[in-house]
């Protein structure tokens, strides 16, 4: 049972782990601050794995454990971050490298969305990320309304940001 949990686990994992590394790009700022994310977020998904009960898609609740491990986290940065060594965990993932070539274009966008708060960050990321309100609702644990509210306040200061 706990092979076939851990198969299962790894599988989906592998299949969704950009989603992560989007996560680590958005709230990290160079690359052993993502590898320390993208591990603590790993490994915080493993924890959690057992409780999840499909009520939501994987990738949606993969969002939120990420979302929520990468803001918690670097809320606490000023002081230091404290993550678990992978090597206590008995799986191993193929980690692909991941390849920013493709998202050069993108680093202003980037800068301006750093500037935001965390939360605003979780909204635009999830918005960038295609979506719905829905879903970002669900995602975040807020209601639809609230979520558009938020969202179109985060707008409005991405907006003045890029355009000063």
């Amino acid at each position: 049972m706990k092979k076939e949990l851990e198969h299962s686990f790894v599988t989906q994992l592998e299949k969704h782990q950009n989603i992560i590394h989007k996560v680590c790009r958005l709230y990290t700022n160079n690359q052993d601050a993502h590898n320390d994310l993208f591990q603590e977020v790993t490994i915080q998904l493993w924890r959690a794995y057992p409780k999840f009960r499909g009520d939501a898609k994987f990738s949606t609740w993969m969002y939120r454990v990420a979302l929520n491990t990468a803001i918690t986290l670097y809320r606490k940065s000023k002081r230091s971050i404290k993550t678990n060594d992978i090597a206590d965990f008995h799986f191993k993932i193929q980690a692909d490298e991941y390849d920013d070539t493709e998202e050069e274009q993108l680093k202003l966008m980037y800068s301006a969305i750093k500037q935001l708060s965390d939360i605003e960050k979780a909204l635009i990321f999830l918005y960038l990320e295609d979506k719905s309100y829905r879903e970002i609702a669900e995602t975040m644990g807020i209601s639809e309304v609230n979520a558009r509210v938020k969202m179109n306040r985060a707008k409005g200061k991405l907006k003045k940001i890029l355009s000063p």
